[in-house]
């Protein structure tokens, strides 16, 4: 038996394995969330199946490379986007998730790319832009996700701060915004252990690809600090848009 055929069969028994300890896990621990493992899932498959298909064709050109990395932001922006709706409806929540995803990633991006940092050729855009774009949508979700849901438990200090004259995006802020930075905290603690708890992606690819440890350190370093500027200015933004949103009232916002 060849090494993937092996891995093959071993894949087909060990991921159910896997999806049913986490659904066990969700259910003994109430988390709510077994239907949306099984589901991720079988996406996951899917879709994987589906971009194993297409990268090839991505990657012949760099306008390949882009339109694929359009596809990652506009299916991180309503994802993002579903996700904050599950906790209250804003006005606007589409655009506001695609300006806070968007714009930190392709500032990130931009630097990275334009002056050399990283090679210019479809085969580092694609790849860099996934995690980019991936890491933006994640701090995205969790900070609006917390912010809403403290600004709905908090609602009655938000009021107070209204009735002594503060304007509506500071009274937000005040009772919100220093929740918004646990959403950087998966970034932070990542690159705080990288090498010692975590050896990411970047750096094992490269290295089983022949590339020395000194040069996948140095890319996983570009990787890992990349992720924590696109994370902390998808935060800011979408903290300074929120607080400026037409907010619903917060009694009817949900945990």
């Amino acid at each position: 038996m060849s090494t993937d055929t092996g891995l093959g069969v071993a894949a087909f028994v060990v991921l159910p394995l896997l999806v049913a300890i986490a659904v066990g896990a969700s259910r003994l621990a109430q988390l709510r969330h077994d239907k949306g493992i099984v589901t991720a899932a079988i996406r996951a498959v899917l879709q994987l199946a589906l971009v194993g298909a297409v990268v090839g064709f991505a990657l012949q050109t760099i306008w390949g490379a882009l339109a694929f990395v359009g596809v990652m932001l506009t299916v991180a922006t309503i994802t993002s986007t579903r996700r904050l709706r599950s906790t209250a409806v804003v006005p606007r929540q589409l655009a506001y998730c695609a300006l806070a995803i968007g714009g930190s990633a392709c500032v990130v991006l931009l630097l990275l790319i334009l002056p050399g940092v990283v090679p210019r050729n479809p085969e580092t855009i694609l790849p860099m832009g996934g995690i980019i774009i991936g890491g933006a949508m994640n701090a995205t979700t969790l900070a609006g996700r917390r912010l809403l849901h403290e600004y709905g438990a908090r609602f009655g200090e938000y009021e107070a701060g209204l009735s002594i004259g503060l304007l509506p995006a500071d009274a937000f802020k005040l009772v919100a915004s220093p929740t918004a930075g646990d959403a950087l905290l998966p970034a932070l603690d990542q690159t705080r252990t990288v090498g010692l708890v975590t050896l990411p992606g970047a750096f094992v690819g490269m290295v089983l690809g022949g590339a020395s440890p000194t040069a996948a350190a140095a890319l996983q370093l570009v990787v890992l600090l990349g992720l924590i500027a696109a994370e902390a200015l998808a935060i800011l933004v979408t903290t300074e848009l929120l607080a400026r949103a037409a907010l619903p009232d917060g009694r009817t916002v949900s945990s």
